[in-house]
């Protein structure tokens, strides 16, 4: 299903307040939305639908743009927030209503589901069978206004939720690269491992992107997850690369930091576990206030030419404008 350039996904991966994060502020989606599907009941309540009564599924819709966000790429994402081995329900949450499943709205989104299933299959991930149900898409009821952005609404108790249900670990044990220290070492230049793994900070004005001005994105030195835009950088004139916001909000972890004797907050990557910097709030004032100031040897600087070559094709969307 599309509209205009925009395409619709819709996937169940039990709680839904889960399913949100995961896939929101991420260039090329436009709103990701809570609710109901799959079953017969017209407009459920969320009350109805927890009692396992109703067909429905714990559900969200994903707009998208396909062109920068692939189908294929959702679908993979999909899979690391589950459990796709579980048929009665996710972590701690039983019942149909929390059964994982993916609906498809066209033949298309059919075959890369299919595909994408059969391979996790045959990865040896699992040692049981994949379960995740492939189902035609069905008329899909929006979910009481609480239940929208519960991440963002109600932070600390989601985080205490999605940790206590037991999804946090699984995610963390099942779907996160493991990074030996061993590998980092032969893999990082000595400054690289300094500032990612032992909490270092590089030179001011004396690292490799302070004053780069080329167009292109920055990855994770280790894990290689997009985290910045050159569209996004400016010239804070501390010595350090400076940017008003993320690529992608959701790659990043903020935790105060007191050390030195001062009270900062730092941001980590969550793939790699990678120090990266910290935020301020004296950025650009008409672009947010934030400040991102990370070292440059946490990072790898991709010019928007090689963006397809190095496999970030979907990015140069973003410098198209």
């Amino acid at each position: 299903m599309s509209m205009n350039n925009h395409a619709i996904a819709t996937f169940a991966g039990g709680c839904f307040w889960c399913m949100v994060e995961p896939f929101d502020e991420q260039p090329g989606i436009i709103s990701v939305i809570s609710g109901y599907t799959g079953g017969n009941k017209e407009h459920p309540t969320y009350e109805e639908v927890a009692s396992h009564t109703t067909g429905h599924y714990e559900a969200v819709q994903i707009t998208y743009d396909p062109n920068l966000f692939p189908y294929e790429k959702l679908v993979e994402l999909f899979w690391q927030q589950i459990d796709p081995t579980d048929a009665g329900g996710q972590f701690n949450d039983r019942g149909e209503s929390y059964q994982t499943a993916i609906f498809y709205h066209n033949e298309e989104q059919k075959e890369i589901a299919e595909k994408s299933k059969k391979a996790l299959a045959a990865s040896g991930k699992f040692d049981r069978p994949i379960v995740t149900k492939i189902l035609p898409a069905k008329t899909f009821y929006r979910a009481e206004d609480n239940h929208q952005d519960y991440y963002k609404k109600n932070r600390f108790h989601y985080q205490l939720y999605k940790k206590g249900s037991g999804r946090e670990d699984f995610i963390n044990q099942h779907w996160k690269p493991k990074f030996s220290q061993a590998e980092l070492k032969k893999k990082l230049t000595p400054i690289q491992y300094h500032v990612t793994k032992e909490n270092g900070t590089e030179r001011p004005f004396e690292n490799e992107y302070y004053d780069l001005e080329e167009d292109g994105i920055y990855v994770d030195i280790i894990s290689g997850e997009p985290l910045f835009s050159s569209l996004d950088k400016y010239d804070a004139g501390c010595g350090w690369p400076s940017f008003t916001k993320p690529i992608n909000k959701n790659e990043l972890e903020e935790l105060l930091d007191t050390s030195y004797g001062m009270r900062r907050i730092e941001v980590r990557s969550k793939t790699a576990d990678s120090h990266l910097g910290h935020i301020f709030d004296d950025g650009p004032i008409e672009q947010g206030g934030m400040r991102y100031c990370i070292n440059s040897a946490a990072m790898r600087f991709i010019p928007k030419d090689k963006l397809e070559a190095e496999g970030y094709g979907r990015y140069k969307r973003l410098f198209d404008k």
